[in-house]
């Protein structure tokens, strides 16, 4: 099979969970195929780093930055994306350098599939039957921006919100049904994307995890050590760990007084470092390897309230034999089942009163962390993902395998 891969935002450095199921996927199935990936790079991305990292993938890169928020050309952007049906998230993600890369391989050779990475890569790609396109839906972006509505306090933003909200359903109902095949994440993406586009053909496959880089190493726990990962350059993120520091760990401390947390991810915000500043939490910011971090935690906590798509995080953590505490938002579309692989609370109290059971019971900690630990080697090694990743595709073009 011949692929073309389309992946706006670059994927090097690995260090989203974005780029980490796109990384993986690339990388085994260009071991088995032949894949063109066509992406982005933007300072500190390194192409040549990415095209070493994927010797058996060929790797196009073309320079583009995103307009970031608050800038002239995001300005640009927001004003034009107004008289566009385009929200602007998607109106700002055209790259005109990457469709004329694309359209140009079209033109001279032979193409059996194209994969569309993530709803970005959507604009940039057209949905013509020959060859037929696959949208890899990582997310239900409407669903993320009506859950950052709800939790919006301020009416203008609010309103804001809701419009993008809207216009974003719109768009990815089309993207859906003009795809040959929409790629989801879990079940419950699926069954969000079939509701909303009736007319399209959703399948799901499941997110996977690098059981032998995510694995226990023997390092003793630091009690009441807590810890919680991921890009805090992501809203979602940013949102749900300041919400814990301000509304659940003053609940831990009252009950585990020597409790700790630390925050691992790039980029965190201003507000962040304050209220962790405040409450004595450590943030670390861009790390190389998040591993020593997972591995001294006695609890690794997901206390998102925004979200779509699947967390890696969770996967990355259980592969770790970390006993976790997530929301259900945190959780969802993972086939984990509550009080067996994880303890999943909403609520403030609950959680935190999640989070102080484990602190207290290291045998529980142990026989949840193994559950999770046996379910990810069993069912969700990334060779295993795409195998059902690649029978997806076959389908579509009419041929198992």
């Amino acid at each position: 099979m011949r692929l073309i891969w389309v992946k706006v935002g670059g994927l090097w450095p690995v260090n989203t969970g974005g780029r980490i199921r796109s990384f993986h996927m690339l990388r085994e199935l260009s071991r088995r195929h032949h894949v063109s990936l066509l992406t982005t790079h933007a300072p500190p991305d390194d192409p040549q780093a990415l095209a070493a990292a994927l010797p058996e993938c060929e790797v196009v890169s073309v320079p583009w930055a995103l307009a970031k928020q608050g800038s002239a050309r995001f300005a640009l952007a927001l004003m034009g994306s107004w008289l566009s049906p385009l929200p602007v998230d998607l109106y700002k993600a055209r790259v005109p350098a990457l469709r004329r890369e694309l359209s140009r391989r079209l033109d001279g050779e032979k193409v059996d599939l194209i994969v569309a990475d993530f709803l970005l890569a959507a604009p940039n790609v057209g949905h013509s039957a020959s060859p037929p396109t696959v949208l890899f839906a990582h997310n239900v972006e409407h669903v993320i921006w009506q859950r950052m509505r709800e939790v919006e306090r301020r009416g203008w933003r609010r309103a804001l919100l809701g419009l993008e909200s809207r216009k974003m359903r719109r768009y990815e109902a089309r993207a859906c049904e003009r795809a040959r095949l929409t790629i989801a994440v879990s079940d419950a993406d699926r069954r969000l994307l079939a509701a909303a586009a009736p007319g399209a053909r959703v399948r799901a496959v499941p997110t996977g995890v690098d059981v032998d880089y995510f694995a226990p190493d023997g390092v003793a726990e630091i009690p009441g050590r807590l810890v919680f990962t991921g890009s805090m350059d992501w809203y979602p993120n940013e949102d749900g760990i300041v919400h814990f520091i301000e509304d659940v760990l003053p609940r831990v401390r009252r009950a585990v007084p020597a409790a700790t947390l630390t925050v691992v991810g790039r980029n965190p915000s201003a507000r962040l470092r304050a209220a962790a500043a405040a409450a004595g939490v450590q943030v670390t910011g861009l790390v190389d390897d998040v591993r020593p971090h997972m591995a001294d935690a006695a609890v690794y906590v997901v206390p998102l309230r925004i979200g779509g798509g699947t967390r890696l995080k969770i996967f990355e953590a259980l592969s770790m034999a970390k006993a976790v505490v997530s929301t259900t938002v945190g959780a969802e579309g993972l086939p984990l089942a509550p009080g067996r692989h994880f303890l999943q609370a909403d609520e403030p109290a609950a959680f935190a009163e999640a989070v102080t059971a484990l602190l207290r019971d290291s045998a529980r900690r142990r026989a949840i962390g193994a559950a999770g630990r046996r379910l990810v080697e069993e069912r969700y090694s990334w060779s295993k993902v795409v195998d059902e990743f690649e029978n997806r595709c076959g389908e579509v073009l009419g041929h198992a395998g």
